[in-house]
């Protein structure tokens, strides 16, 4: 900081360096998860979203427009752009892999919500390494959770036919 200055102007300062040397990130799926998931980045890390596009592939939308909207998208980026793609081997995906060029425009399917936060909080670092925290966030997002115990629950074997006992009476 120089001192005597204004903190929250050069805190601006810093930020747009920074966002000068990040990133695009493209979400490239099936209506409406794109847009799905770019509100959720949104709402979770507002300051975040600035690099982010969303790209809702239409039902029906055959893979020459699709790859046509993936570029139209990727031609307004600032400068490299990462791809998160809903399912390898779908249009979304493929349309992306024809716009990838593997060194500045690079893709990654199976976006999640833990991909995507990972890659919003970590879009100031290169590309290649961008890439890997991306993919690990989506890995280390997905798990299987343990069902909870049942509490203060009768048996499942328990009827409550209140006949049921009626010649005990």
């Amino acid at each position: 900081m120089v001192p005597g200055g204004d903190p929250s102007i050069q805190g601006n300062i810093i930020r747009r360096l920074y966002a000068a040397n990040m990133a695009d990130l493209l979400l490239i799926a099936h209506t409406p998860l794109a847009s799905a998931l770019a509100a959720v980045a949104a709402h979770a890390f507002p300051d975040c979203a600035v690099r982010l596009r969303a790209l809702d592939i239409a039902p029906g939308m055959d893979l020459d427009a699709a790859e046509r909207a993936v570029r139209d998208a990727v031609a307004s980026a600032s400068g490299e752009v990462l791809m998160l793609c809903d399912a390898f081997g779908a249009t979304p995906c493929n349309a992306a892999m024809r716009v990838a060029d593997g060194v500045a425009r690079r893709v990654v399917a199976g976006v999640n919500v833990p991909m995507l936060w990972r890659s919003l909080c970590y879009a100031d670092e290169s590309l290649d390494r961008l890439v890997v925290r991306a993919v690990d966030g989506g890995v280390q997002g997905t798990l299987q959770v343990a069902a909870p115990r049942r509490m203060n629950q009768g048996g499942l074997n328990q009827s409550h036919d209140s006949n049921q006992h009626h010649d005990q009476q």
